[in-house]
């Protein structure tokens, strides 16, 4: 079984625009936590992700929530979520949207 890549890629990344920073009104991805989703030929998803601090309160909470939320895309045969540190998370990682709605901008 061979995925359409490109069209489940949109489809995870409008599912990650769906989880909100619980201290931030800006969902994970504008808010730039989304570092890598990789996908294989399977469905298989590999998402690389990072918080906002490593003392943030959404530690436990938000790998779990991302991991659920791409389980129920269409094609996605299965999930695993990495935490890193590296690159640190800084501001200039938001999107333009972020920024407005966080008033950096």
């Amino acid at each position: 079984m061979s995925v359409d890549k490109v069209q489940l890629n949109e489809l995870i990344i409008e599912k990650l625009k769906s989880i909100f920073d619980p201290e931030l009104p800006v969902n994970i991805y504008d808010l730039g936590l989304i570092y890598k989703v990789d996908i294989n030929d399977n469905g298989y998803v590999q998402i690389t992700m990072t918080l906002t601090a490593p003392s943030c309160p959404a530690a436990q909470s938000l790998p779990v929530e991302v991991d659920q939320k791409v389980r129920e895309v269409e094609g996605v045969t299965d999930v695993n979520v990495m935490i890193t540190w590296t690159p640190k998370w800084e501001k200039s990682m938001m999107s333009e949207v972020a920024a407005l709605e966080l008033g950096f901008m």
